[in-house]
């Protein structure tokens, strides 16, 4: 493993890991799949239904506005994992703890973030709306950024 992380910084290896999470598990095959296996009421059918929340799966009976919002929340989730990260990780994370802590930590202001810019977009925006939105995202962040997290884990932090 000290090969592949020698090279590359906390905040690649955390976009890097978002981008496989947004990619995989926001993909239609995979939210179709869910949809379709995760229906039982056990913590695990939570846990694969939770993994689509960023989806970029649309539905062409959608307005333009909310197709727009769908595909931005899946974007501006990798987007905000970068920035939250290069903060995060700048000078607070010089150790593989702290690592794990603000890559995690980043997944869920940057899931937070995105569903609350988002919620905006989308046609009949609501304040109510916007706060559930971000309480998902948020959500969302809370149980998978783990995986983020172990992806910064270990790896070299920025230098200069």
């Amino acid at each position: 493993m000290g090969v592949l992380t020698k090279h590359r910084t906390t905040t690649a290896a955390g976009v890097i890991a978002a981008f496989v999470l947004v990619l995989v598990f926001g993909s239609p095959p995979y939210v179709d799949w869910a949809r379709d296996n995760a229906n039982g009421g056990g913590a695990l059918d939570w846990f694969l239904t939770l993994l689509t929340w960023p989806s970029w799966n649309f539905d062409a009976d959608l307005p333009v506005r909310d197709i727009f919002a769908i595909m931005l929340r899946a974007i501006l989730v990798v987007v905000f994992t970068a920035v939250f990260l290069a903060v995060l990780a700048g000078q607070t994370a010089r150790n593989s703890a702290g690592q794990l802590l603000s890559g995690w930590a980043a997944y869920i202001f940057a899931g937070a973030s995105a569903g609350l810019l988002t919620a905006i977009i989308q046609s009949n925006p609501s304040t109510l709306g916007a706060f559930q939105a971000a309480a998902a995202g948020a959500a969302y962040g809370l149980f998978t950024g783990w995986i983020v997290g172990l992806a910064t884990f270990g790896s070299p932090g920025r230098r200069g």
